[in-house]
């Protein structure tokens, strides 16, 4: 194989789409298990679209995920510049290399009249309405105009565009990476635009011109653009590159869960999950969507959830590092069908990843929430806090948000299930615990339980019965870590205060 040279090229023209994060990951992965080259590459030719942060939003985001750039943007190397809005000189020189081999055209007709065409062949129930090989010489363009008026159109300034020849009833093929070998007929295809009016090349050109110049290996791109490719083939055919024309491999969709669809922003706010890797205010519009980051992934856990969406590696194993992700990742793998963007098994792949974690680096996070609001903690509490909520977080942040009653003496209580469950009984045995409590110096999670067993002996009240009732007096909720140990973290103290709380204000539901 020759030398792997991949290059991720994104548009700034809004925050970046996590499907695009996954493509950057599929093309690094390939890179890295081939001692390759990652390459970034901004691909800024369309300025209408152009938005201002959006350059930044996409290297902070790869750098956010882990993903290397060894060469291009940001980093430079020997192909610079990276930016396409740079190479036009480049584009021009190529462009005009076509039209002087006779393979581009000079076109200038107007918005006008190229809806003026289409109505008419619409109105012949043509069903190709392409400006294209059945067009082309009706139209206003260097092929039906002499080379005088051609020069004077140009010289005295008239907007022109420079197209394509397809030529006619030609077989176009190529071996996709991942769906084999794909077939076009050239007649489907029409005369592309190769350099806009303002001077600017189209993607078609850019991208192929610019793979060819920095000797890009493989081109793994979204499904998107698979119409386009048959387009490329033939860009490198009329160059004269097929022997250097970079391997394909297409992408399959990112749709909805149930599998109804591609995937898009207004799906993701309305299942309530984030759909860009970062937060993104849009610089026109104003309108705010969170990211993944904010969210509470961790960018090795939704690396890893984005490698299964296309991927698999042929056994049951699903946590992958990095490292791993590397040596196991091959482009054959891929599937042609759409993958299902499950949030859920996000939620999982963080879970997982949370879990690996030492109770050292989850108190981190610990430490930083309570810092943001005030609260004052030692690093032994935080360390029991995080140990005893370790297994029931999905983010970081719910150490804080599912814990504060470790820190926050609780207001508010789960009123459905004591209007069913505060009774006689529980009053008796908690009035009776908390007497035993007192007499105690200190009490710790062992002590808790045996007081606990103690008191159902004394009462003849199993503590089962008794023990979702603890927990709201202690938490407010019915659900959460040892209760054994939450008595412990919160101290005899203030175990002792709560439940005399509950004592005094829960109330006995009258039948």
């Amino acid at each position: 194989m020759k030398e792997v040279r991949v290059r991720f090229a994104p548009s700034p023209t809004g925050a970046l789409h996590i499907g695009g994060v996954r493509t950057a990951l599929y093309n690094f992965l390939l890179a890295r298990k081939h001692k390759g080259t990652m390459i970034l590459r901004i691909e800024d030719t369309d300025q209408n679209r152009f938005v201002p942060g959006a350059e930044e939003y996409i290297l902070e985001s790869l750098a956010w995920a882990g993903i290397e750039i060894d060469e291009g943007v940001s980093k430079g190397g020997p192909y610079a510049p990276y930016k396409q809005s740079e190479r036009k000189a480049i584009y021009q020189k190529y462009a005009q290399q076509l039209l002087n081999e006779g393979k581009a055209y000079y076109a200038f007709d107007t918005e006008q009249e190229l809806e003026a065409m289409r109505e008419r062949l619409k109105s012949l129930h043509s069903s190709d309405q392409q400006y294209g090989s059945g067009t082309r010489m009706q139209m206003k363009n260097s092929l039906t105009l002499s080379d005088e008026e051609v020069k004077q159109k140009i010289s005295s300034g008239q907007p022109y565009v420079i197209r394509l020849i397809v030529p006619p009833n030609e077989d176009v093929k190529l071996n996709d990476l991942i769906r084999g070998e794909v077939h076009v007929n050239s007649s489907q295809i029409d005369d592309k635009v190769l350099m806009k009016s303002d001077g600017m090349p189209t993607y078609h050109l850019a991208n192929v011109v610019d793979d060819y110049l920095m000797k890009i290996s493989h081109v793994i791109r979204g499904e998107e653009w698979l119409p386009s490719a048959p387009l490329h083939v033939l860009l490198y055919k009329f160059f004269g590159w097929e022997n250097e024309m970079p391997q394909f491999a297409h992408l399959p969709l990112l749709l909805k869960a149930d599998g109804n669809g591609k995937l898009s922003k207004r799906d993701a706010d309305k299942a309530g999950f984030p759909i860009f890797p970062l937060n993104w205010t849009d610089p026109k519009t104003k309108e705010f969507s969170t990211g993944f980051r904010e969210n509470g992934y961790l960018p090795e856990a939704l690396l890893n959830f984005l490698a299964f969406l296309g991927w698999n590696p042929g056994t049951e194993q699903e946590i992958f590092s990095i490292k791993e992700l590397t040596e196991a990742f091959t482009l054959e793998r891929i599937g042609k069908a759409g993958a299902k963007f499950d949030i859920h098994k996000a939620q999982w792949y963080n879970q997982q990843y949370l879990r690996t974690k030492t109770d050292e680096e989850l108190t981190a996070y610990l430490l930083h929430s309570l810092e943001k609001e005030s609260i004052e903690c030692t690093k032994e509490k935080a360390l029991k806090v995080c140990a005893s909520m370790k297994e029931r977080v999905t983010y970081p942040q719910d150490f804080w948000e599912h814990g504060k009653f470790f820190f926050i003496t609780p207001t508010q209580f789960d009123e459905q299930l004591i209007s069913k469950k505060w009774n006689d009984d529980v009053v008796k045995y908690l009035s009776s615990f908390v007497d035993e409590i007192n007499q105690l110096s200190t009490i710790d999670a062992l002590i808790a339980k045996s007081t606990l067993e103690k008191v159902a002996q004394t009462t003849s009240i199993s503590s089962g019965k008794i023990m979702q009732m603890l927990r709201v007096a202690l938490t407010g909720g019915a659900a959460g870590p040892d209760l054994m140990m939450t008595m412990e973290i919160i101290g005899k103290e203030e175990t002792c205060n709560r439940i005399l709380y509950a004592l005094k204000n829960f109330k006995i539901k009258v039948s």
